[in-house]
């Protein structure tokens, strides 16, 4: 499912506008991309919780000659799932 088909099923089964639905998902997007980057979390209740996660500088190889890099750290957005949604996943 692609952004174009859940913003038409979430209009269908909420009978609004397709318009109003890409508002509406844009602006959902907008709002947890701004509190993960700030640091905070979106906790959605049954769904899962979006936060921002660091990751620890690390060494790594350059593939073309194999010498060792240094890799500096830094943050990446992480998506956790909520007990309801692993168990719906897991049948």
């Amino acid at each position: 499912m692609n952004r174009q088909d859940l913003i038409d099923a979430l209009a269908e089964d909420t009978e609004t506008s397709k318009a109003a639905t890409a508002r509406f998902l844009d602006r959902l997007i907008t709002i947890v991309q701004n509190e993960v980057a700030k640091g905070g979390a979106v906790k959605l209740t049954g769904f899962g919780t979006f936060e921002k996660a660091a990751v620890a500088a690390r060494i790594g190889r350059n593939p073309r000659t194999g010498a060792p890099i240094q890799i500096s750290s830094t943050h990446k957005p992480k998506f956790t799932p909520g007990a309801t949604f692993k168990e719906l996943v897991k049948d």
